[in-house]
């Protein structure tokens, strides 16, 4: 089948490095197969999206009702429904059963010989020879091998029993459930302007609502409707030779394949020419209505694989194809890169947001909690100390003051004191100004005039203070005399 997608073995060890290249449908047969429910209210709810169904053709889609079809109750032409159950009557392996994959395995090896013989004029309009289609159906029922090539059949004996085994089914191949969906389909017209139906088709809708119908057909009868549409979309190509239109083909197979069983042409009434429409539409674009809408692959795609993005939306992006291992170092690269961005941009935002904050402290007026923050900032400088962009003004350290034993001792006794330690910080301590060098600092404009004040000042007391010292340790020698 088409719609499932072949795994292949390969011993060859330089092929197994190639990608492998899933079925687009991949995703669509699974969630089919795996959660029928599920798939068939995912489908069956855009279904009604694009055409209305009241609620007891609803229920028949959905297999809860028994479908209500044309001539149920109806007692006319009651011999003629009679006259063609009599002739399904009798049942085979193959013919008159319900569809099988032996049933479809045995009438493909009719599709394949017709393939190779199209150009037969008049083919499935004109009828074959009854005894060679008798000989052909035993052969088929009793599922023996028939060489088609030898020339014993003729190309219309396979045509006429290809079309006596559809009709001979106990439902038609797009079953009785979907009879009135494939009328609403018909119906399907563009707007105008004004939003009003015009008479024109609307095919897309159409090519659409048929590609999810085709969706919940039971898988037998959708694997033999795709063999049979190609068949009959080939033949309509070799019009030319065979006189066979997508029209006329629709005119044989639309009893067969779209037509309630047990009803006559009285019974459907106006609805033939939307059933033979609806066929003819069925041929034309055959090579369209078996893919999956892509919206339904994409939610079949997210069922199993969640939000992953990958490089389509049709095919499958494996983990294990050599492009993608060399992809994962650029990947793990380009994701550093990104991680390194981020933290320099978290840790500028940090320093701003420090400097804002450090601004307003020294903005503050003078305060104790203002000293208290200050101090805090001071403890932690590589923390919360920002730049040096912002004018800060250094706490004042105590310095060690200068006593009059200290320079005795070292004046007269000659004894070596540490009078500072050695700060740690780089930059130099302020000398604390005497208050009677005040006046003078502020006359003063320069700070080299002020330090030579300031050092004048200095020598003067110093020589002041040994004069005494001296005078006081003359005195006191004298009274020890």
């Amino acid at each position: 089948s088409d719609a499932i997608c072949n795994f292949v073995i390969c011993n060859d060890s330089s092929l197994r490095s190639q990608p492998i290249i899933f079925n687009p449908d991949f995703f669509v047969e699974k969630l089919r197969h795996e959660k029928p429910e599920v798939f068939t209210e995912l489908v069956v709810s855009n279904i009604t999206r694009l055409i209305d169904l009241p609620g007891a053709e609803l229920a028949q889609l959905m297999g809860e009702e028994d479908p209500k079809l044309p001539g149920a109750n109806s007692t006319a032409s009651g011999f003629f429904r009679s006259l063609m159950s009599l002739k399904r009557k009798e049942k085979g392996v193959v013919f008159g059963s319900p569809l099988t994959e032996e049933g479809i395995a045995q009438v493909s090896q009719l599709i394949e010989y017709l393939h190779k013989n199209l150009r037969a004029e008049g083919l499935f309009r004109v009828p074959g020879n009854s005894i060679r289609q008798q000989i052909l159906k035993d052969a088929l029922n009793s599922g023996t091998d028939i060489d088609l090539d030898s020339g014993e059949f003729h190309s219309n004996d396979v045509a006429t029993l290809l079309k006596m085994f559809l009709g001979e089914l106990p439902e038609p191949l797009l079953t009785h459930k979907h009879f009135h969906a494939h009328l609403k389909i018909a119906d399907l017209t563009l707007f105008d302007e004004k939003g009003n139906k015009t008479s024109t088709p609307d095919k897309e809708r159409q090519i659409e609502a048929l590609q999810l119908l085709f969706l919940i057909l039971p898988a037998p009868n959708r694997s033999l409707l795709k063999l049979l549409l190609d068949l009959l979309y080939q033949t309509a190509k070799k019009q030319d030779k065979n006189k066979m239109s997508a029209h006329n083909l629709a005119l044989m197979f639309a009893p067969h394949i779209l037509w309630p069983r047990n009803v006559t042409a009285s019974d459907l009434q106006e609805n033939i020419t939307k059933l033979n429409n609806g066929v003819t539409f069925m041929i034309k674009h055959s090579q369209k209505l078996f893919k999956a809408p892509a919206y339904i692959r994409e939610c079949a795609r997210l069922h199993y694989l969640g939000s992953r993005a990958h490089t389509s939306k049709d095919d499958l992006d494996l983990l294990t194809s050599p492009s993608s291992k060399e992809l994962q170092p650029l990947k793990s690269q380009k994701r550093s890169r990104l991680d390194t961005c981020h933290q320099e941009e978290t840790q500028q935002r940090t320093e701003e947001a420090l400097k804002e904050l450090f601004r307003h402290v020294h903005n503050m007026p003078d305060s104790a909690k203002k000293k208290k923050l200050i101090r805090q900032f001071n403890k932690h400088p590589t923390a919360l100390t920002p730049g040096s962009d912002v004018p800060t003004s250094p706490a004042p350290r105590r310095t060690r003051s200068r006593s009059f034993s200290g320079l005795i001792k070292r004046k007269v006794l000659g004894t070596p004191v540490i009078l500072e330690r050695k700060s740690r910080d780089a930059t130099p301590e302020p000398e604390r100004i005497s208050k009677e060098n005040v006046h003078l600092l502020q006359k003063c404009g320069s700070p080299a005039h002020m330090s030579q004040v300031k050092l004048k000042s200095l020598e003067g007391r110093k020589e002041e203070s040994c004069r005494r010292m001296r005078a006081h340790l003359l005195s006191k020698d004298s009274s020890s005399l």
